[in-house]
């Protein structure tokens, strides 16, 4: 790992016209890379927050055809810097979308990409009802894309609650974590931020987190609080709930002495 660099998260309030979100997540990508960012990270469902499944995947396309790629793409090579497109919805087959990361290298070449493997069904008492599965396919490899300062392991929001995926990056040699959400508020607010610390802790890794936030045009509310977090567990920026750039500078360094501290990465033990 070599040197230091600035890391940014866009977050953004997405809804269901396509054509707004690219205007507004490249308006906010551009806002960081003149703040100095090297990487920028938008959320999960960067340009599509629709109302239910259905009206989703009417509104999402194959890889090939999706228009958000390519403008993402020559934003990236315009602008010289790593973009990191949280997640787009991508048709994968009848009914059914991958919600997929994109990580873009400097001259506009995707470098990984990275397919949710956790699915977000839930009936919460409010009321809110979720049910990723009945259009989204899951993922089912990790993946992880050496960046000039180490490596980055891809994840996506519900992903969060599944410690052993973050070992297992870890243990790939991942220094940096990224962690892109939608979270509901409810949620969001009882754990969003004891996760991402955790997730940190126990990787030792840096936690780099944009989210979406506030009440989206079809009602839903996301909890926002992007968040950038030390491999202490510190946080090192923070956003509150509207669409907003946060940088941290990021020393990979810290990685290293952080897990020198606590090696509990080398600690496992078999048992039954």
């Amino acid at each position: 790992m070599a040197g230091t660099f600035r890391a940014a998260c866009v977050q953004l309030r997405s809804s269901d016209d396509m054509a707004e979100n690219i205007r507004d997540a490249s308006a906010l990508i551009r806002e960081a890379a003149a703040q100095g960012a090297h990487y920028v990270q938008t959320p999960e469902n960067t340009c599509l927050m629709a109302p239910d499944g259905g009206a989703k995947f009417e509104l999402t396309f194959a890889e090939a055809d999706d228009p958000a790629l390519p403008a993402f793409r020559a934003l990236a090579a315009e602008l010289g810097i790593w973009l990191h497109v949280g997640s787009l919805a991508i048709k994968v087959g009848p009914g059914k979308v991958a919600n997929r990361a994109y990580v873009i290298d400097p001259k506009g070449a995707i470098a990984a990409s990275y397919d949710k493997i956790h699915l977000f069904d839930v009936q919460l008492a409010n009321g809110e009802d979720y049910k990723e599965s009945a259009t989204v396919a899951p993922g089912g490899r990790l993946a992880a894309v050496d960046l000039p300062w180490g490596r980055l392991g891809l994840s996506i929001c519900y992903d969060i609650r599944f410690p052993h995926l973050y070992r297992a990056l870890a243990k790939a040699g991942c220094a940096f974590i990224a962690i892109p959400a939608a979270f509901t508020r409810t949620t969001g607010e009882a754990h969003w931020h004891i996760l991402q610390r955790a997730r940190a802790i126990e990787t030792g890794a840096f936690v780099i987190s944009a989210a979406q936030g506030g009440r989206h045009a079809n009602g839903r509310q996301t909890f926002g609080h992007s968040l950038i977090v030390g491999p202490w567990g510190e946080i090192l920026a923070e956003a509150g709930t509207d669409p907003c750039v946060i940088v941290a500078d990021i020393d990979p360094a810290e990685v290293a002495t952080v897990r020198g501290r606590i090696p509990s990465l080398t600690h496992d033990r078999p048992f039954a």
